[in-house]
């Protein structure tokens, strides 16, 4: 648990303005056609991309998958000119009409970086969905100011909220902190009607201390040791 006077709980937990306000207080949904697909597999999906087009999914409660494309340029366009990092979109999409939707998962060729494929999950401004919200830290704590290290266990946070109400990231300001503390997601004071799902009262950051660190600095050199050893064998056989 986090040690803070009841004065200055708010600076020293979480910044709620830092996170959950706006600063046009509005969502932006951004534009983009899409086509209704009617082929499956491999084959049509590799010709479907040679010309241009991704293979793509929309999906959302009580609606029935529907298979669509999106042009490869609007796409990219569309990543460039996205201010946050949820990216909602005004989906056209021909013989159906336009559709609310957050683009959920983007899949990119390992090697090439080429989009694969784009799923799409419909959203109305009522309902609230499941978002990932990155976990940022403001300060440096006391903790690693007298020799330990901050380990941040989870990068990210699932948040459920409606739409509007999607904070831009997780500030957690460390300052307080002394070798051996922890901020665990019960921490988090919460503004509004946004919930942090859980079902265990899980760790979120934590101040190692030097011995911990010495720990993880060994295990780090082990492993290094041992890759490089892997390496040399691969190159004698």
């Amino acid at each position: 648990m986090i040690r803070h006077n009841q004065a200055d709980a708010h600076h020293v937990r979480f910044h709620l303005h830092s996170v959950f306000v706006r600063e046009d207080l509005s969502l932006d949904f951004l534009n983009i056609n899409a086509t209704k697909r009617t082929t499956k597999g491999n084959g049509p999906a590799r010709a479907l991309r040679r010309e241009g087009q991704i293979p793509a999914v929309l999906y959302g409660p009580g609606n029935e998958p529907t298979s669509i494309t999106v042009d490869t340029h609007e796409l990219e366009t569309l990543l460039k000119s996205s201010r946050s990092g949820q990216i909602f979109v005004n989906l056209a999409i021909d013989s159906i009409g336009e559709r609310k939707a957050l683009l959920k998962e983007l899949q990119r060729h390992p090697v090439s970086g080429q989009f694969i494929h784009a799923d799409f999950y419909e959203v109305t401004m009522d309902r609230k969905i499941r978002v990932r919200v990155p976990v940022t830290t403001r300060g440096k704590s006391n903790g690693v100011e007298m020799g330990g290290m901050l380990q941040i266990i989870r990068r990210e946070l699932e948040v459920l909220c409606l739409p509007d109400d999607i904070p831009e990231v997780i500030e957690i300001d460390i300052t307080e902190l002394d070798m051996g503390e922890s901020v665990h997601v019960e921490d988090i004071p919460l503004e509004g009607d946004v919930e942090i799902p859980h079902e265990v009262n899980f760790t979120v950051l934590t101040i190692l201390s030097g011995r911990k660190v010495e720990e993880v600095v060994d295990e780090e050199g082990e492993e290094a040791v041992e890759e490089e050893t892997a390496e040399a064998e691969a190159e004698t056989e």
